[in-house]
């Protein structure tokens, strides 16, 4: 295992590149032309309040609702209006296997090579909006159909007692050609029920056009493809 972890190092040495790095070259050179969420297709539009640019939702009942307008301070949730970067194959996945994380979870993995490489990774970051990716946490997909109105007419749903994630259709692909190459790329295993799984999505939702338009772009930028978007 630590052979392999080196060995991927090397290979990737010229092209890792940090997570916030990462983020900014997926808003303005990945997905300049596709602005809408993942999970909720929201649209999204970057502005520029106080001298600062933010991506922020286009606020619209259509796409997406927040599941709590308001924190319990009685703040305004600000999560519910702003675009994250979400894992689609979450952080504590790939990294718990690492001695860093064994240490003291990701915070502890902030300065590994390894972690950091696997971290800043393009193939496995999405738009999302902030509420559902805080809310979707490292909790694993799962098959169950989504049931409409968590967040507004958004299909997703977090179970939060089994610590669950469902989501549509038309994703499903994306989701387990993302998960097969982390997988393969950084030798992370998948249980026989959630591979099992990720095949029958692979099977159900084709590759999309949009799928091969980003992969390319990511290979170009970071320098390695996903095979299984070819």
């Amino acid at each position: 295992m630590k052979l392999l972890l080196t060995l991927l190092i090397i290979a990737l040495s010229a092209n890792a590149t940090s997570f916030s790095k990462s983020k900014k070259i997926l808003l303005k050179k990945i997905y300049p032309d596709n602005q809408n969420t993942f999970y909720c297709n929201n649209p999204y539009e970057i502005k520029t309040i106080k001298g600062k640019e933010k991506t922020l939702i286009i606020q619209n009942e259509q796409y997406y609702s927040p599941r709590k307008e308001f924190y319990k301070s009685g703040k305004p949730n600000t999560r519910a209006t702003r675009v994250e970067w979400e894992h689609v194959m979450p952080a504590h996945n790939f990294g718990k296997h690492l001695q860093c994380w064994k240490d003291g979870g990701r915070k502890a993995c902030s300065k590994d090579r390894t972690f950091k490489t696997m971290e800043a990774d393009m193939h496995n970051l999405v738009p999302a909006i902030g509420e559902v990716n805080g809310d979707r946490s490292n909790y694993r997909y799962a098959a169950n159909k989504v049931t409409i109105g968590q967040y507004g007419k958004c299909e997703v749903q977090v179970n939060f007692k089994d610590k669950r994630a469902y989501v549509k259709d038309d994703i499903k692909g994306d989701i387990s050609r993302i998960y097969f190459y982390m997988s393969d790329k950084y030798n992370v295993r998948l249980s026989k029920q959630e591979r099992r799984m990720m095949e029958a999505w692979n099977k159900l939702d084709p590759i999309s056009e949009w799928e091969r338009i980003k992969n390319k772009r990511v290979e170009k930028l970071q320098g390695n493809a996903n095979p299984y978007i070819y």
